[in-house]
């Protein structure tokens, strides 16, 4: 089981320190690129916006999406295009997910998480293992969620797991108590089989 800390109280701006000094800490360990994977959706960009003036060697940075909705990077469900328009203009280079992609290992994965206990898009009817030989699934959401009814392409488990730190943010009291239910080990979704097989330190603000 995984050696969770959880953080209380915290706004996007002391998130966006710590994850500045996590990432700039894997550049000063490292010579070449370093690789780190964050999720898209609502939470994550109003962090990045208070990141983009930490001096950071952007240039260095490989950022992969977790997940995205196979849609055109201009549309405005694509994880990737608000991604890009994030980091690139830093200097960052931005990876399109596709399954012909060879998946790094990550410095940090930041994921996050649904009120069903999805993470990236390993949605409970897919089933995600954490042996699973595939590095990256493309697969279909079982009910589609409404506010984005498209098919994914996804991270697995085991490309997840190949990280140095797991990094977690969740909004609500509602995703609070499965993330809290899946560190005790009381279910079954896929957030608790992450956690379950995870050997690096975790990190949720909550």
């Amino acid at each position: 089981m995984a050696d969770v800390t959880l953080i209380e109280g915290v706004d996007d701006a002391r998130i966006a320190e710590w994850l500045g000094g996590r990432i700039e800490r894997a550049l000063a360990a490292n010579e070449g690129p370093v690789a780190i994977t964050m999720p898209g959706g609502s939470t994550p960009f109003p962090i990045l916006e208070r990141l983009t003036g930490a001096p950071i060697e952007w240039a260095r940075l490989l950022v992969w999406p977790g997940d995205d909705r196979i849609v055109p990077e201009d549309h405005p469900a694509s994880n990737t295009g608000r991604i890009r328009a994030a980091f690139e203009p830093l200097g960052a280079e931005v990876v399109t997910l596709t399954e012909m992609e060879q998946v790094p290992r990550f410095a940090l994965a930041w994921l996050g998480m649904g009120a069903d206990g999805h993470i990236a898009s390993l949605f409970p009817n897919t089933d995600p293992q954490v042996d699973d030989p595939a590095p990256i699934r493309r697969l279909t959401p079982d009910p589609l969620p409404p506010e984005a009814p498209f098919d994914r392409v996804t991270l697995t488990i085991p490309s997840l797991l190949a990280s140095d730190e797991l990094l977690f943010v969740i909004r609500g009291g509602d995703k609070r108590a499965v993330f809290e239910a899946a560190m005790r080990g009381e279910h079954d979704l896929p957030v608790a089989r992450l956690l379950a097989a995870a050997t690096q330190p975790v990190t949720c603000f909550a």
